[in-house]
């Protein structure tokens, strides 16, 4: 996809009336999930940031990125309960010229509210969030401290940034964005509250034949409330409790942990119920964690680390992970593999054989994803990240 010649009509800042406003808006948040790609194409063209990964359309500072793939159970994690608050939070008046109104005048404060009354998708809850405050840059191994934080912080930074910019392209005004002024460097942990996805990248690896393919999604934007209309590694989900059950906050407070439910409820379809409403999880006693266990032990299922960066249109955080599945190990595990889920569809290849389970992980598959295709800048990272390191990987 090709950034289109002509954006549609002009919007202007002239709101006579609450309805017209609210209709402003959805028109700009209907061109948003239309056009993210060619969004995020015209922005890194118009000017590069500062702190753009090399040959990546992700930002990310030097020591986000390591050098080689790390082994997951190197990466070290922090906790930091009583962390300040960050300065920005979404409630600027920065964002008054893109606010609608609602029917008895007022104005919306935060995006995340306008969402919900305006365009609410599948999948759309204010849960708690494990905070990134930051990645040390002197440990040797990947350090990374977290506090408390909401999902609708997301929401109401990063899709609110994103729809500011959308709206000053509509109105033929790519400079005026004062909230992305206001944001600053959107590398600094500090200056607003930073929510980290977890993106993982699951690859099949046939060790006899040495091929491999991967796991592709198609993110459905009327079911998700950010990074709809892409394509994106899976799984992927919030790095956050697997309930806001005030036990459940340390017991879950672990990457592996996060990427395990990720892939139990995105590739085979289970529930996000786990009754740690009632209780935490029993990590050890249950089946997939135990059969993934023996299986990273015995080196049949290995994952690794491969950094963290933001989307450059919308600023949002994912970090990103692999893991290698040798090819039984996936078959056995996933031989029930959905094909949609609560927040898309898987993608295949037609091969004629109705055996693909993904892409086939090659360059010119990387090539044309990351070059040709709409999709997510982590997702694209990633899988150009795992593509130069593919001999580390595979091995």
């Amino acid at each position: 996809m090709s950034a289109p010649q002509h954006w549609g009509e002009p919007v202007t800042d002239d709101q006579p009336n609450p309805s017209d406003s609210r209709e402003q808006w959805q028109r700009v948040r209907g061109f948003l999930n239309d056009h993210r790609f060619a969004l995020t194409g015209r922005l890194l063209a118009e000017s590069a940031p500062h702190h753009l990964v090399p040959g990546a359309p992700l930002l990310a500072r030097r020591h986000w990125i390591p050098e080689q793939p790390v082994p997951l159970e190197r990466v070290r994690l922090r906790w930091q309960p009583d962390a300040p608050s960050a300065p920005v939070d979404g409630g600027e008046p920065e964002l008054d010229h893109v606010r609608p109104h609602r029917q008895d005048g007022t104005t919306y404060h935060h995006y995340a509210d306008a969402v919900r009354d305006l365009a609410k998708p599948k999948l759309f809850e204010n849960r708690s969030c494990y905070r990134l405050l930051d990645v040390d840059e002197s440990a040797a191994e990947p350090t990374l401290t977290f506090g408390r934080g909401q999902y609708f912080d997301v929401i109401n930074i990063c899709e609110a940034a994103a729809h500011e910019y959308a709206a000053a392209v509509l109105a033929g005004s790519d400079r005026r964005t004062p909230f992305r002024t206001a944001i600053g460097d959107p590398t600094d942990l500090a200056r607003r509250p930073v929510m980290a996805a977890t993106s993982t990248l699951v690859i099949r690896h046939d060790r006899r034949t040495g091929e491999a393919e991967f796991v592709l999604h198609w993110r459905d934007p009327g079911k998700v409330a950010s990074g709809g209309g892409l394509y994106q590694v899976m799984p992927v989900g919030m790095f956050q409790a697997s309930h806001d059950a005030p036990w459940n906050e340390a017991n879950d407070f672990d990457l592996w942990r996060s990427i395990l439910r990720e892939l139990s409820e995105e590739l085979l379809g289970d529930t996000e119920d786990y009754g740690s409403d009632k209780a935490p999880i029993d990590y050890a006693a249950w089946p997939l964690n135990k059969t993934f266990t023996a299986a990273r032990e015995a080196g049949r299922l290995r994952v690794f680390w491969l950094g963290l960066g933001m989307d450059p249109l919308t600023y949002v955080t994912d970090m990103l992970t692999v893991a290698v599945f040798d090819a039984e190990l996936f078959d056995e595990t996933f031989q029930r593999i959905v094909s949609t889920n609560d927040e898309g569809r898987r993608v295949v290849l037609e091969d004629a054989t109705g055996r693909s389970t993904g892409i086939p992980f090659t360059a010119e598959q990387v090539d044309r994803l990351t070059a040709a295709e709409p999709m997510q800048p982590a997702g694209a990272t990633l899988l150009r990240l795992a593509w130069k390191h593919r001999g580390a990987l595979l091995r």
